[in-house]
């Protein structure tokens, strides 16, 4: 067993007369999938005049769906979860033959599925002198593919410095490469997309 955390998060709106919520979508609960095992796990919402339907989305990910039946001053969202931080190996776990090596190709029905998250988005020039550089230096004929994306990693790891950024959305790869800088879900965006390439 791991150390055990306890994580409460509460999100509230008031509002300065009474209004009509429509349906609302809560994503504040851990993935069924997820490798971190989470012991407990409430939700609280407010008014507490609704329905609520748990929902799956295409990635297996839990949607709240919240309907409310009178208008209201507040609303208020409130999760409380225990989650065992087990250690993990990220290395566990299997790879195809054929992607052992890096490049690969996947198998043509495999490729066919995957299809809508291998999409590549056009690059500027800052993220094609990166791919040109990691093809240069962390690429080598016949390297294990899983040191290839460690090589990856590294690079951009080193490469830019790390942030935290309260603002919403995620930055483009020329954005963060431009800027230098980003936070953890930048530098995932950005990899995604250099491995994409």
């Amino acid at each position: 067993m791991g150390i055990r955390v306890a994580l409460h998060h509460r999100t509230q709106y008031s509002y300065d007369r009474l209004v009509s919520l429509s349906p609302q979508v809560v994503r504040l609960r851990p993935a069924p999938h997820s490798r971190t095992p989470v012991t407990a796990y409430s939700l609280k919402i407010s008014p507490e005049d609704h329905f609520i339907n748990w929902q799956l989305d295409p990635y297996s990910n839990y949607l709240a769906r919240l309907v409310f039946h009178k208008a209201t001053e507040q609303f208020t969202v409130e999760v409380d979860l225990v989650a065992d931080m087990t250690v993990i190996n990220p290395f566990d776990f299997f790879m195809e033959e054929y992607a052992e090596k890096y490049p690969f190709a996947y198998e043509p029905t495999l490729a066919r599925e995957l299809t809508p998250y291998l999409e590549k988005l056009p690059r500027g020039p800052r993220m094609s002198r990166l791919v040109a550089e990691l093809r240069e230096n962390c690429m080598q004929p016949g390297m294990r593919s899983i040191d290839f994306v460690v090589g990856v990693n590294q690079r951009i790891n080193n490469l830019l410095a790390y942030i935290i950024r309260m603002e919403p959305g995620v930055q483009t790869p020329e954005e963060t490469l431009e800027l230098g800088k980003g936070s953890c879900r930048d530098f995932a965006w950005l990899m995604v997309n250099v491995l994409r390439h």
